[in-house]
């Protein structure tokens, strides 16, 4: 077995558990790889770095990886993503000042994200009769499922995010000080920050990710297309390495090592208490303590999670559509599915069961027309677009 040596870039998020623990347990070593992890605040510099070469692979926004494979947002480098990091492990957390507007203007209980969002929609309303400024929201990217997320919730209350609200670019380790300084009237991010908000006593989490979308592509293992050909295997080796570590990250009789690893400051570098949460899928909601479970929370290679599905690539692409950072065209599509690669992933640790409760659509969004893949125009017609509000 020839060595090799991988840089690697991530940013410092509980989806990136598979790769940390890949490196930090051996599973890399094992398999023949000495690799430098470097930890990084934003997710531009994690693609830059990536396309140039600076890094060999990294952990990437699943969105970014198709945005940067079509060449929208910025330069076209075509990326392959073999491995699926995480799906889900977003929330969606608003001040207390916020949470306490919305539950005024609730009709019916907030933890339905229907009735929330048709509530911001009264609040938004309010504000401007008042003169008041508008609603400020932090999210991670503007190619991220942290931004499709807010969005969908939205729009479904008739709310339109880019003329109703302000929608801006927060690094992830950020988003908890824009809020406790009032900079931002609510985010949606990845894990911990959501639970680092509340346990600052600045924030409540208002909606888990999979309330939104149930199963949401999150994060991917991403390399150049170009690298993938020419060090195939390397990235077989690699990808062996991510499917043991993410096998151990998911036996219950390592969680309480897998969150001290991850709580290590080069690593994630929060309370591994809050880890161990979230690993398990049960989240401070509020301040007082107040919890809520649900065990597709976040899914790191379990339940089929780990396997590239080119429908999520096709469903980001539509989100791109819908809001206009992409144009419709049946070439851009063939390129978004090819992004995701289950091919590398079946070469390198073979073909995973499909998930046994995975919506029908591969989706499930909470609110709109099951997705069809090869019928974006005509999904992305049976959804409601808002009209800003006056």
């Amino acid at each position: 077995m020839n060595e090799a040596n991988l840089r690697v870039g991530f940013i410092p998020l509980i989806d990136a558990a598979a790769l940390l623990v890949a490196v930090d347990k051996g599973f890399a070593a094992t398999e023949g790889l000495t690799v430098d992890l470097v930890r990084e605040v934003s997710w531009s510099n994690v693609r830059d770095k990536l396309n140039i070469g600076v890094f060999d692979a990294a952990h990437l926004l699943a969105p970014l990886a198709v945005a940067s494979s079509l060449g929208v947002g910025h330069v076209k480098v075509a990326l392959a993503a073999p491995f699926m990091l995480g799906l889900n492990g977003n929330a969606i957390t608003v001040s207390p000042a916020l949470y306490d507007a919305l539950s005024a203007a609730a009709d019916g209980k907030l933890e339905d994200p229907k009735i929330s969002a048709q509530a911001l929609a009264r609040v938004v309303t309010a504000r401007r009769r008042a003169g008041e400024e508008a609603l400020t929201f932090g999210m991670t990217f503007p190619f991220s499922t942290h931004n499709y997320q807010i969005r969908l919730w939205m729009a479904a209350g008739g709310v339109d995010p880019d003329q109703d609200v302000r929608l801006v670019v927060l690094p992830p380790p950020y988003m908890v000080d824009s809020l406790s300084r009032r900079q931002v009237d609510g985010f949606c991010v990845g894990a911990p920050w959501n639970s680092i908000a509340v346990e600052f006593g600045v924030g409540r989490i208002l909606h888990f990710g999979c309330d939104i979308v149930a199963r949401a592509p999150e994060k991917v293992l991403a390399v150049r297309a170009a690298w993938a050909d020419n060090r195939h295997d390397v990235l077989e080796r690699f990808l062996c390495a991510l499917g043991g570590a993410a096998a151990f990250v998911n036996d219950p009789a390592h969680v309480e090592e897998v969150a001290k690893l991850l709580a290590a400051p080069g690593r994630v570098g929060v309370s591994a208490d809050i880890i161990q949460r979230t690993l398990k899928g049960t989240l401070h909601t509020a301040p007082n303590g107040v919890s809520r479970g649900n065990s597709d929370y976040i899914l790191i290679a379990r339940d089929g999670a780990a396997r590239p599905d080119p429908v999520h690539a096709a469903w980001l692409y539509a989100q791109m559509v819908r809001w206009n950072q992409a144009p419709l065209s049946s070439e851009l599509l063939a390129a978004a599915e090819a992004c995701f690669r289950p091919d590398l992933y079946d070469a390198a640790l073979g073909e995973t069961e499909k998930s046994q409760s995975a919506p029908p659509d591969g989706i499930g969004a909470f609110v709109g027309p099951p997705f069809e893949a090869h019928d974006i125009a005509g999904h992305l017609a049976g959804l409601k677009v808002p009209v800003p509000m006056r």
